[in-house]
């Protein structure tokens, strides 16, 4: 028999539960079904970015990792069809995925840009967006100071454009590592077409337990957010030079074992939530952007969701509020317009 000894608190009522093995938690939420379930990968989906294409939002591109050995970077068009002239194959255990715009290749040119985790290289890799050529020499190594196997792999990455001055940092997390120092940040900075990675600083927290897989960064805010699985949501400066002091660690009696997946729905006036999977239980809990204090807990369906993501603007006729992408552990992700989870139009 296993008893979970955290759980899970969901508005109205604390909810209790007992698991007997084999017999897994069920949330006792309403289940929102998915407007669109995408395509199956070969293996084991793990996180979603959205790539918003300027010229024609119904066109925007959701990337989903496939993590293994033979692993890959699917791009799926917004019906979730695979596009397979943009999807990445051969990558080494590729985890995390995220997006930033009009990162600069020199003073004329710039691009979007996907960045991903690849394990088993120890790497994190950039691609530039739609075309998708690599932009990083085959990849840069991460952790090189590490002493210990774990230390040295990398799982979580965001990507934040800095607001004070247009730098661009690549956060990246870790599969096992120190209490403290456990994130590190990497600067892009151009280098003859392509671009090249500078260590800034390694910061952040770690409870010892579990492990920290999911980062999100609030670029116009500043902050990074991450999930220190088994403890907390915790809460730092993004901005290099605004120091390394934990500002928060929040919300872990929220839920029910371990937490996931971040995304981060931004509205004008610094309005909008930060979503957060309660993966064991099927749910996702919402916190307030700012103070982040919880708000609600929805049930999307998913089983065992990593990863999430979202964007705030219309992407055409599909998904006029927006849309949230959760991976299901099914070796898809599923599709969701953002006003049936946040109810705003």
């Amino acid at each position: 028999m296993k008893v979970f000894t955290r759980f899970a608190v969901t508005a109205p009522a604390v909810v209790l539960f007992l698991v007997i093995s084999g017999c897994g938690p069920k949330s006792r939420l309403p289940a929102i079904k998915p407007d669109i379930i995408s395509e199956y990968t070969l293996h084991d989906t793990d996180d979603p970015a959205i790539w918003v294409n300027p010229d024609d939002p119904a066109e925007s591109i959701v990337f989903g990792t496939d993590k293994e050995s033979d692993g890959a970077v699917y791009a799926f068009d917004l019906n979730g069809k695979v596009i397979e002239e943009m999807t990445l194959r051969q990558m080494k255990r590729p985890n995390n995925v995220d997006v930033e715009y009009g990162v600069p290749l020199n003073d004329s040119v710039r691009t979007d840009i996907i960045a991903f985790t690849e394990r088993e290289r120890q790497v994190f890799r950039v691609f530039s967006v739609p075309d998708m050529k690599p932009l990083d020499g085959g990849g840069f190594p991460v952790f090189q100071d590490a002493t210990e196997p774990d230390h040295r792999l990398p799982m979580g990455i965001a990507l934040y454009a800095s607001p004070k001055d247009s730098s661009v940092y690549v956060i990246v997390g870790r599969k096992s590592g120190p209490l403290e120092g456990y994130l590190h940040q990497y600067q892009l900075v151009p280098r003859s077409g392509e671009l090249q990675a500078d260590f800034v600083r390694a910061f952040g927290s770690f409870s010892g337990t579990k492990e920290v897989e999911a980062i999100a960064v609030d670029d116009e805010l500043g902050y990074v957010y991450y999930s220190d699985e088994g403890e907390c949501i915790r809460k730092y400066h993004a901005e290099p030079d605004m120091g390394d002091a934990e500002l928060a660690c929040f919300g872990g009696e929220y839920f029910l074992e371990d937490i996931e997946g971040i995304a981060i729905a931004a509205y004008p006036g610094k309005e909008g939530y930060i979503l957060v999977s309660n993966q064991q239980l099927g749910e996702f809990n919402i916190f307030k952007r700012g103070d982040n204090t919880f708000v609600k807990a929805v049930n999307l369906s998913t089983r065992e969701t990593d990863g999430c993501e979202v964007v705030t603007k219309s992407l055409g006729p599909q998904f006029p509020n927006g849309l949230f992408v959760a991976m299901n552990d099914e070796k898809n992700f599923y599709y969701y317009d953002l006003s049936r989870i946040l109810d705003v139009e």
